[in-house]
C-alpha cells in the first residue's frame, strides 16, 4: 500500500516525519534509484526500494497481533532484573520480536495484547484514544452501594482524581464479592488502591476485555492471533474514543466570599411547610 514517503522514513526510525522532510529536501532520499525532493511523494515499503543517503530501508517486518491470557506471577516485560518469570515465554515460539501492550500487576490475570505494531499499540495506551479496560475484581466482604458511588465518581489515589469509572456489583459471597469494574485510564495499581479505599481490599483481579477484544475463554498462559475484524474493530473503537474523552471529576474548591455590601443578606433558610453470571465460574 502506498503512503507518504516521509511516514515511512520516520516508521523506519531514521528520524521524525521532520527530519525524513528535510532528507527528501536535501536530495537524500532515493525511490527505486532515481532521487526525490518532492515532499508527499508516495511509494510502498513493501514493493519499492527506499534509502536514504544509500541505506536501504529494511523491508516492513511481519506485523503480529496476538491476544494472551496473562497468568499471575509473572511480570509484563521482555526481562525483569528480579529474575521474575515474564510473559514472553509464553510466546516464545514466535521468531518476531513482540512487546506487551501496557501492563498487568505481577498477581494481576487476563486478557494482555502483544504485538510489534508500534502504531496499533498507541491506540489501546494512549490517553487521547480512551479504550476502556473491563475488570472482574474480587473483593472482601460486600461493598455498599454507597461505597461503589464513590468510585463511579472519582477518588483521590496518589495525589490526583481518577476519571469515572463503571463500578457495579455482579455477585455477591458470604466472604467476598465480585465487581466489574470498567475504567479509562491505567493508574499505577488503581484497582487495588481504589477498593482499599472504601475498605474491601482486592483478592483477585482478571482482566476481561480491552474495548472490543474479549478473553473469552481462553485457557490461561495459551494466546491467540486478532483476528483482521478484531484489529479493525480497535482502529474503529479508538478514533471513536478519542471525540469523547470522558469527564474528569476535580477537587471540589470552595467559592470565594462575595464582598460585604450596605444591605442586609437576605435569609438563605427555606420558609417552614416546604419541604452479570461471569463471576459464578471463579473462584
Amino acid at each position: 500500500m502506498k503512503e507518504r514517503l516521509q511516514k515511512i522514513i520516520a516508521r523506519s526510525g531514521m528520524g521524525s516525519r521532520r527530519t525524513a522532510e528535510q532528507f527528501i529536501r536535501q536530495g537524500r532520499v532515493m525511490v527505486n534509484g532515481s532521487v526525490v525532493t518532492q515532499l508527499g511523494s508516495l511509494a510502498d515499503p513493501a514493493l519499492d526500494a527506499i534509502s536514504v543517503d544509500d541505506v536501504e530501508l529494511a523491508a516492513p517486518e511481519n506485523k503480529i497481533y496476538l491476544v494472551l491470557h496473562k497468568p499471575p506471577g509473572c511480570v509484563t516485560s521482555l526481562h525483569d532484573p528480579e529474575g521474575r518469570a515474564t510473559v514472553s515465554r509464553f510466546y516464545d515460539s514466535i521468531p518476531e520480536r513482540l512487546y506487551p501492550v501496557g501492563r498487568l500487576d505481577y498477581d494481576t490475570e487476563g486478557l494482555l495484547v502483544i504485538t510489534n505494531d508500534g502504531e496499533f499499540s498507541q491506540l489501546l495506551q494512549h490517553p487521547r484514544h480512551g479504550v476502556e479496560k473491563k475488570y472482574l475484581v474480587k473483593v472482601k466482604g460486600v461493598p455498599l452501594e454507597a461505597a461503589l458511588k464513590r468510585l463511579r465518581e472519582g477518588v483521590e489515589i496518589d495525589g490526583r482524581i481518577t476519571s469515572r469509572a463503571g463500578v457495579r456489583l455482579v455477585k455477591k459471597g458470604v466472604r467476598n464479592s465480585w465487581c466489574e469494574v470498567v475504567l479509562h485510564e491505567g493508574l499505577n495499581r488503581q484497582l487495588k488502591k481504589m477498593f482499599e479505599l472504601i475498605g474491601h481490599p482486592s483478592v483477585r483481579i482478571i482482566r476481561i476485555a480491552i474495548g472490543p477484544l474479549q478473553l473469552g475463554r481462553l485457557p490461561s498462559g495459551t494466546y491467540r492471533f486478532l483476528t483482521k475484524a478484531e484489529i479493525e474493530a480497535v482502529r474503529q473503537c479508538a478514533a471513536g474514543a478519542a471525540q469523547k474523552t470522558p469527564p474528569r471529576r476535580s477537587p471540589r474548591s470552595r467559592q470565594p466570599s462575595r464582598p460585604a455590601s450596605g444591605r442586609k443578606a437576605a435569609s438563605t433558610q427555606r420558609p417552614k411547610g416546604l419541604s452479570s453470571r461471569r463471576p459464578k465460574n471463579y473462584r
